[in-house]
């Protein structure tokens, strides 16, 4: 699809509408609030938290003119739910992760802007103190990260979502260029990566001792590789000859 095609479409489709932002385990109800005014100030409606059951009235004072987008949030029990639906999560971290590795914000929008305009993405933000944990990164695609001068202290919750969220709001969409197909619902993709798992492990490829290891690295390799439906039944054909191919020669 070229850069005409691709603007022209834009004219007729609010990309506002395809981003979700995540926020996982939040403990500040004011956070919340501030988080919905940044989206509001930046054209973006979709609000999913997960651990919270409920918006506190805190949160309501510091959205000052974004209740609406207080009212809209969804609810979720974990992680896995919160994305079930969505094609692509896109993880803020501030912390180098040796089998998470992370890409500057920039190169992360240019990896948003290359998948069509369906693709459904979600922006995925952790605790204020503690982050995004190892098993939370499992669910994304991408890890970003937003420059700074120094690794301390981090940018705040509200802060970094700001920063995420204007990045995107202010991007040149009219040079975009699709260069990508569409993912498979994240539902889907790790339904696929649990599948490659059990059978590495029922072939003893993955054991005890180096089991997190092995399947943070399966999470990120294939979570970067954004299935489609043709890679899945590719690799999963390729996984189960190989495997086998593998034990025969042993």
């Amino acid at each position: 699809m070229n850069k005409m095609n691709v603007a022209t479409q834009i004219k007729e489709f609010d990309l506002k509408t395809k981003f979700t932002v995540i926020l996982v385990h939040p403990e500040n109800p004011e956070n919340i609030g501030l988080v919905a005014r940044n989206m509001k100030n930046t054209g973006f409606e979709k609000l999913r938290l997960v651990g919270v059951t409920s918006i506190d009235q805190k949160s309501y004072v510091t959205a000052v003119h974004a209740q609406d987008v207080l009212e809209g949030a969804q609810f979720y029990p974990d992680l896995g739910e919160a994305t079930a639906d969505l094609n692509l999560i896109f993880a803020a971290t501030s912390k180098r992760r040796k089998n998470f590795p992370s890409i500057y914000l920039r190169d992360a929008l240019k990896e948003m802007v290359s998948f069509p305009l369906s693709t459904k993405i979600g922006l995925l933000f952790g605790n204020e103190r503690t982050g995004l944990t190892s098993a939370e990164l499992r669910s994304s695609n991408f890890r970003f990260i937003i420059p700074q001068v120094a690794r301390q202290p981090s940018y705040n919750l509200a802060s970094a979502v700001l920063l995420t969220l204007f990045h995107v709001y202010a991007y040149d969409f009219k040079e975009v260029e699709i260069t990508k197909e569409k993912p498979l619902s994240r539902k889907e993709q790790e339904e696929c990566i649990r599948l490659i798992l059990r059978k590495l492990a029922q072939k003893k490829f993955i054991h005890k001792k180096n089991k997190r290891h092995m399947t943070e690295m399966i999470y990120d390799l294939f979570g970067r590789l954004a299935l489609t439906s043709k890679d899945r039944k590719l690799l999963l054909a390729l996984f189960s000859k190989a495997v086998d191919w593998y034990q025969e020669k042993r």
